[in-house]
Parts: C-alpha cells; sequence; structure tokens
C-alpha cells in the first residue's frame, strides 16, 4: 500500500508486545517506524521477529510507555499509530477499577503522545481493548476514552468501534472477542466513517489443522502426571478425545467440537484457564507453537531460545490475532 507520490505509509506501534498489530500492517504494505514495549522477554521476541525495527530504549532498556517522549526519543511521524493497551483494569473478568488502576490510566499516555507530534500527528488510530470497556462503570469509561480522543483532533464516535472475533471472520476456531476502535484525524478525513469487517456465515472449523489430538510429544513437561488434582478432574470428563478442555476454578469446561476457547495471558501459569486435550500419550496442555497457530500467527514466527516457556504463554495470551488486525488494515 503506498501514496500517491509512492511513499510508503508508515506505522509506529505502542504496547507493541510481540508484533500482532505489526504483522497484520505490514503484510498488507505498511512500514513500522518504531515499537514501544516495555516487557524485557516480549522485546526479545520482538526483535527476534522484526529485527529491521527499532524498539525505543531509555538507559539501554525497553522503554515504558510514561517515559517516552517523541523528542527526546525522536519518534518518527506515522501515518498510523496502533496500540492494544492493558486490558487488565477494564476487564470485566477482573476488579474493574477501570482509570482508577495505573494500567488503565496508561491509555492517557497514548493521547499524549499523540499532542506532542503537534501537526504532525498520526492521521489514523487503531485501538484494541476489551469490550466491556465500553459499559463499565456506567459508560463512564468510555465517554472518558472518547473524549480524550476527539480532544485529540479526530473523528471518533460508537460507531467507530467494532467487536470483533476471529471465530466470526477467518477460519481460526477460537473463540476471541475485542474491541477495536479506529479514529481519523479531522485535519486528513471529512468525516470518519469506517467499514469494519462483517461476520461471514458457513466457516468451517477443523482443530485438527491447528492441534494433533492423536500423536505424541517427545517432551513430556507438557503432559499431567497422572496424580496431578488437575489430571483426576479432567480424566473424569475427557469422554470426546477430539475437543478442548478447560479447568476454570474448580469445574471443568468441555468445549464444542471445532472451539478453542480464548486463548489467556495465565494458560502458562498454572492449571487455571490452561487448554487442555488428551493425545494418544495422555493429558497435555497445547504447546506454544499450537497457541501460535491458533492465534492466527504466520508459520515463520518464532521464539528465540533465550525467552522462557510460561513467559511465551504469557505473550501469545496478550497479543491480538493478526489476521482480525490484517482486515482492519486491509
Amino acid at each position: 500500500m503506498t501514496l500517491s507520490n509512492n511513499t510508503q505509509l508508515k506505522v509506529g506501534a505502542l504496547f507493541s508486545g510481540i508484533g500482532g498489530f505489526c504483522i497484520a500492517f505490514e503484510k498488507v504494505g505498511f512500514k513500522t517506524a518504531w515499537a514501544v514495549e516495555k516487557d524485557v522477554d516480549a522485546v526479545r521476541t520482538y526483535r527476534h521477529n522484526f529485527p529491521h525495527t527499532p524498539v525505543i530504549e531509555i538507559d539501554g532498556q525497553p522503554a515504558p510507555i510514561e517515559k517516552v517522549s517523541v523528542e527526546k526519543c525522536g519518534l518518527e511521524p506515522v501515518d498510523v499509530l496502533h496500540a492494544g493497551f492493558p486490558c487488565q483494569s477494564f476487564s470485566q473478568a477482573g476488579a474493574r477499577k477501570g482509570f482508577n488502576d495505573s494500567r488503565g490510566r496508561l491509555f492517557f499516555e497514548i493521547i499524549r503522545i499523540i499532542k506532542e507530534f503537534k501537526d504532525k500527528k498520526p492521521s489514523v488510530l487503531v485501538l484494541e481493548n476489551t469490550p466491556y470497556i465500553r459499559h463499565g462503570d456506567g459508560g463512564s469509561w468510555f465517554l472518558e476514552i472518547s473524549n480524550a480522543i476527539r480532544g485529540a483532533g479526530y473523528w471518533f464516535r460508537d460507531s467507530n468501534c467494532a467487536e470483533l472475533d476471529p471465530y466470526d471472520l477467518t477460519d481460526l476456531p477460537q473463540q476471541r472477542n475485542r474491541l477495536f476502535m479506529v479514529a481519523f484525524s479531522i485535519e486528513h478525513f471529512r468525516n470518519g466513517r469506517f467499514g469494519f469487517p462483517q461476520k461471514k456465515v458457513n466457516l468451517v472449523k477443523d482443530l485438527t489443522k491447528f492441534i494433533d489430538f492423536h500423536g505424541k510429544l517427545d517432551d513430556d513437561t507438557y503432559y499431567l502426571p497422572e496424580d496431578n488434582r488437575y489430571y483426576r478432574m479432567l480424566k473424569a470428563h475427557m469422554k470426546d478425545k477430539s475437543v478442548i478442555y478447560q479447568i476454570r476454578k474448580s469445574t471443568v469446561r468441555v468445549k464444542e467440537p471445532g472451539v478453542c476457547p480464548t486463548l489467556t495471558a495465565n494458560m502458562g501459569l498454572g492449571g487455571h484457564n490452561v487448554p487442555f486435550i488428551h493425545d494418544a500419550k495422555g493429558i497435555r496442555k497445547l504447546t506454544e507453537h499450537e497457541c501460535l497457530k491458533l492465534q492466527g500467527f504466520p508459520d515463520s514466527f518464532s521464539f528465540p531460545d533465550d525467552v522462557p516457556r510460561s513467559r511465551r504463554y504469557v505473550q501469545i495470551g496478550n497479543s491480538v490475532v493478526p489476521e482480525v488486525v490484517g482486515l482492519i488494515a486491509k
């Protein structure tokens, strides 16, 4: 995708994580000018897959957004700015502290950086978060977000938002409903209309394209030992060996055939929320590679050796689905 003068469109990545947004935008022709991410392990993975994209540093360390300055960090102006800002304080499943949580207030750092670009601010913003952000605290969270975006000089209203789920839009079997927000600079656009991708019908889901239900892994650490309490819980429910099972608190959820539950950041940290299957060898959790595929990452994407397995699962669970973002980018 290029402008009329053959200048390639550029994007900037805030809260870049391991690069789900960047994969999507680059696939349709954008160039990532720079990325901001403070998690050291996520930066290792990002640099491993985007070796030519500068990750902003301060004093030799990945910079937290609160310390990033357009002038001091030399941020190049970009056409599009994307950010999947932290959702923990806005999640319906969490404490719902909203802007009373320091992670929730990080949204305003996006607005600050946009304003620091002055007359060179991005023409388009693409933001992602939990759908509950529109309803939390009686709608006051979303009102504050909307006012801040409009105050920064962008067309933005409720119609600039859409809940998108890869299960409804792609051949991916994961159910992962997320809110996407697209805003347009009033200096570059006459209105803020945007056509979000529409739900498709009769999509065929085949988990066997993503998960090996019938094979065996050489690495025993993916398997639950028979004396593990989660093993006993799961074994009592595992009548169908072609579906995914998930422990939620003290219960076992049996997913429908062809359905993968939302992959979460804590799926590599213990039993809760971890998706399990029963293969030819025993009961095991999904591998990182299987989770990457279910998240829609390309086969070329990989983790560096110095990123621990537990952190790989966290990174996958925190990421966006590139195929969904790609529909917006296109």
